[in-house]
């Protein structure tokens, strides 16, 4: 039985290392809110833009293909995230043909939703 007791201590230090985390957290929000003067004016509660009065509705409408644009950026992101250690791995002795297969997988699966954004005009500048 002393596999299953070293087993559950390592998840003790991590309920209390989180216990610990929560309690500082908190501790840090119940200090501010105790300690911070509260002096509330119809001024202060006004919406603040860069120093000027806010001025119509609070509603505005973004067009959808800048987050398509950011949606690309984590695409590629992603990739060169996973490319940095798969060249790492490539270069060891005995992954070579298993880890080039794998990332031409991956890459097939980005091409895949690349393609589908250049057909659908999402990288053609107007």
């Amino acid at each position: 039985m002393p596999v299953a007791a070293d087993y559950f201590h390592g998840y003790s230090v991590v309920g209390l290392v989180a216990l610990l985390g929560l309690l500082f957290v908190a501790v840090a929000f119940g200090a501010g809110r105790l300690l911070r003067p509260y002096v509330p004016t119809q001024e202060k509660l006004l919406t603040y833009e860069c120093g000027v009065d806010p001025v119509g509705e609070g509603w505005a409408h973004t067009q959808v293909r800048y987050y398509v644009y950011a949606f690309l950026y984590v695409i590629f992101a992603v990739d060169a995230i996973f490319l940095f250690p798969w060249a790492t791995v490539y270069a060891k002795a005995g992954y070579g043909g298993v880890t080039l297969v794998e990332m031409f997988i991956f890459l097939g699966f980005l091409a895949v939703g690349i393609l589908y954004a250049w057909k659908k005009g999402v990288l053609e500048w107007s």
